[in-house]
């Protein structure tokens, strides 16, 4: 636990951000697992409609800047890789 005055607040501060952005982060992580998990199945088709909000998940999660814009894109490409190679 912290001590000084200022360390307190900061830990404060960095437990109220985290609490922020854990369900942007979660979402996104969530959506890209089941698409990995439908083409796994073979379900492209399905994998096809999750597409649209597995891209907005990421987005939001850049937008909020949770990960970087070119992380966002770099995950973006390779779930519609995904999804073209089957």
């Amino acid at each position: 636990m912290p001590l000084i005055k200022s360390a307190i607040k900061r830990a404060k501060q960095n437990r109220v951000r985290n609490e922020r952005i854990v369900p942007y982060k979660t979402y996104m992580k969530t959506m890209m697992k089941k698409m990995i998990e439908l083409v796994k199945e073979g379900k492209v088709d399905e994998a096809k409609k999750l597409l649209p909000e597995t891209y907005k998940a990421i987005d939001t999660a850049a937008k909020k800047n949770i990960i970087h814009k070119r992380n966002a894109g770099r995950k973006k490409a390779r779930m519609s890789r995904l999804v073209a190679s089957t």
